[in-house]
């Protein structure tokens, strides 16, 4: 009894002693695990932080590009149909410009038709002025002849006769009776005179 009591407290240190590595060395393993875990779940924060941030990123990126291209295609739109319109207007512009051209040659074709009827117009008023000039003193002639074979002037009469055929004037008296009456016309009394007188 007394050797078994004595071993005991040989035992006891023994088992004392022996006890606490295992125990500390539990808790280190188990601290390291947390640390592990804390840091891993830090880690898969993180990641997914970054992941989120990184799709967010990407879908404003997206947005901006969907937006941009939204507004260069309603620019896009905007100019062709600033150039539809432009090519309308010239082409509007083409078409009256012709126009106008085909109407300034009208005009000048015009003018020219104009400027020959003119010119026509002015050669028959000469003439009519000319024809009128020799109707009066053609028919000056014949009241002097016909005024001197009425008093019995016959060779007054024969003398105005001769100088007024040598004028030729006698072909200028109307030939138209125009006082309405069975009088002869000037140009037929006046070829009545000159039978009777020159022979």
């Amino acid at each position: 009894m007394a050797e078994n009591f004595e071993e005991l407290p040989a035992q006891g240190p023994a088992q004392e002693s022996g006890a606490p590595p295992p125990l500390a060395s539990h808790s280190s393993r188990g601290q390291q695990r947390r640390r592990q875990r804390s840091v891993f779940q830090y880690i898969t924060i993180l990641f997914a932080a970054a992941l989120v941030l990184l799709l967010y990123t990407f879908m404003m990126e997206r947005r901006q590009f969907e937006q941009q291209q939204q507004q260069d295609k309603a620019d896009i739109s905007d100019l062709q149909q600033q150039s539809v319109s432009a090519v309308q207007r010239l082409e509007g512009l083409l078409t009256e410009n012709e126009r106008l051209k085909q109407q300034v040659q009208d005009l000048q074709a015009d003018q020219s038709k104009l400027e020959d009827n003119i010119s026509i117009l002015e050669d028959q008023t000469i003439q009519l002025q000319e024809q009128l000039t020799q109707v009066s003193q053609a028919m000056d002639w014949f009241w002097q002849i016909n005024e001197a074979y009425a008093r019995g002037r016959n060779a007054l009469c024969k003398e105005l006769i001769t100088s007024m055929e040598a004028a030729g004037l006698q072909e200028h008296l109307p030939r138209e009776n125009t006082t309405d009456t069975d009088r002869f016309s000037p140009y037929d009394r006046y070829m009545e005179i000159r039978d009777k007188i020159i022979k």
